[in-house]
């Protein structure tokens, strides 16, 4: 009997290809400027780029630890201490190097969750977390945060939870809405969360990247180290994205299940770029990361003062490096056909905004990206400024 020409098991029947990478096919195809997908093609700091060199000539080659080379963990523990406020982390027991972030999610899942466990999520949402959740048979639970500012509220997070919710996840800086989670709205969720026993998962890979509000780790409040892993990664901090280096940071009692599917799924992250990253980090002065948020901050008042310009009025992020715009103006039926229409029209890809909502709030949303060199960004911006709007 031949078999069908198409197989799919059930745990991805319910996916689709991301308008991300369909939008970044289409780009391609025009020759526009990618503003869609978060590449971040930007410089690597060349102390990293050559220690990396340097470990792979001297032939750093075979598998780490499953938890990651040494001196790595250790620097993580120590960035940890005086940036997230985390000054219990143990190098040894409470950090899992894993195939990036996105990596050590999934090892969250697996080795914490149960199938049909229910997990809190913020809409907008990043795809990737929600698919992920999907494939390991976890229900996101979507919990509405209203544009422009997305302010959550206590009320409206309580009554979504129930006695399948498990977890509740926090991305802040947040991709795509550019949201940075207050001290007063993390407590709302660090009260919620030991109030039902639930477990809090943070993914924080834009960490550095803030504006008028600084970055706070949830685990860092009372009462929450003992419930929360924090994920974060090293792909957006120095322009690595393609190295796949990310960790997940909690005590023993959970990370020892996280490293277990770390090893089961993927071994160890790739031992030279670690034994580099590692080493680079080291000679890094503060001044980097200072630095490296004037400049985005810099192309995130750009972007969003074109966008103002333009009649498409910018949901002002307070992190990260996305932008979602107001695409109503254009008068197009939807966030697909306004997207490949400022596309075909100006040369400029964006993503649409229902591939980061489930309710149907996305549909009047783009998402831009801005995390490209200046005179990039700059050029995109011009193009922006012929788009035509609805008379």
């Amino acid at each position: 009997m031949a078999l069908p020409t198409s197989r799919r098991s059930n745990r991805i029947a319910r996916l689709t290809q991301s308008f991300i990478r369909s939008m970044t096919r289409e780009c391609e195809r025009v020759g526009g400027i990618n503003l869609g997908q978060g590449v971040c093609d930007l410089p690597t700091p060349p102390a990293i780029l050559a220690a990396s060199v340097q470990a792979i000539e001297e032939d750093i080659s075979t598998y780490s630890k499953y938890e990651g080379v040494d001196a790595l963990r250790e620097r993580i523990a120590a960035k940890a201490a005086s940036f997230n406020g985390l000054v219990n982390v143990d190098a040894d027991t409470d950090i899992t190097v894993s195939i990036g972030s996105t990596g050590a999610f999934n090892c969250v899942l697996q080795g914490l969750f149960n199938p049909g466990d229910r997990i809190i999520v913020f809409e907008p949402y990043y795809g990737y977390h929600v698919n992920t959740m999907v494939t390991a048979g976890i229900e996101p639970t979507f919990v509405t945060l209203p544009p422009p500012d997305w302010p959550l509220t206590r009320d409206n997070l309580e009554s979504m939870i129930d006695e399948r919710v498990r977890g509740i996840l926090v991305n802040t800086p947040a991709n795509p809405s550019g949201k940075v989670f207050s001290r007063t709205e993390l407590q709302v969720i660090a009260e919620l969360c030991v109030k039902h026993d639930l477990l809090a998962i943070t993914d924080e890979i834009y960490e550095y990247i803030t504006y008028e509000a600084p970055h706070i780790s949830l685990a860092s409040l009372p009462g929450m180290w003992e419930r929360t892993v924090t994920i974060s990664g090293f792909s957006k901090t120095f322009s690595i994205t393609g190295w796949r280096l990310g960790y997940a940071i909690a005590p023993p009692h959970l990370s020892e299940a996280i490293g277990l599917v770390n090893d089961l799924l993927y071994i160890c992250a790739p031992t030279p770029l670690q034994v580099g990253l590692a080493h680079g980090m080291a000679t890094l002065e503060h001044t980097y990361y200072r630095q490296m948020a004037e400049s985005y901050r810099s192309k995130r008042d750009l972007i969003c003062s074109t966008l103002s310009d333009i009649g498409l009025t910018p949901c002002v992020p307070n992190g990260s490096y996305y932008v979602l715009a107001d695409i109503t103006p254009l008068g197009l039926s939807d966030d697909r056909e306004a997207a490949m229409h400022i596309l075909e029209e100006v040369g400029v890809a964006s993503v649409p905004g229902r591939s980061f909502f489930a309710s149907d709030t996305g549909r009047g949303l783009v998402r831009f990206c801005f995390a490209k060199a200046h005179g990039v960004l700059e050029e995109a911006c011009a193009r922006l400024q012929g788009l035509t709007l609805e008379d």
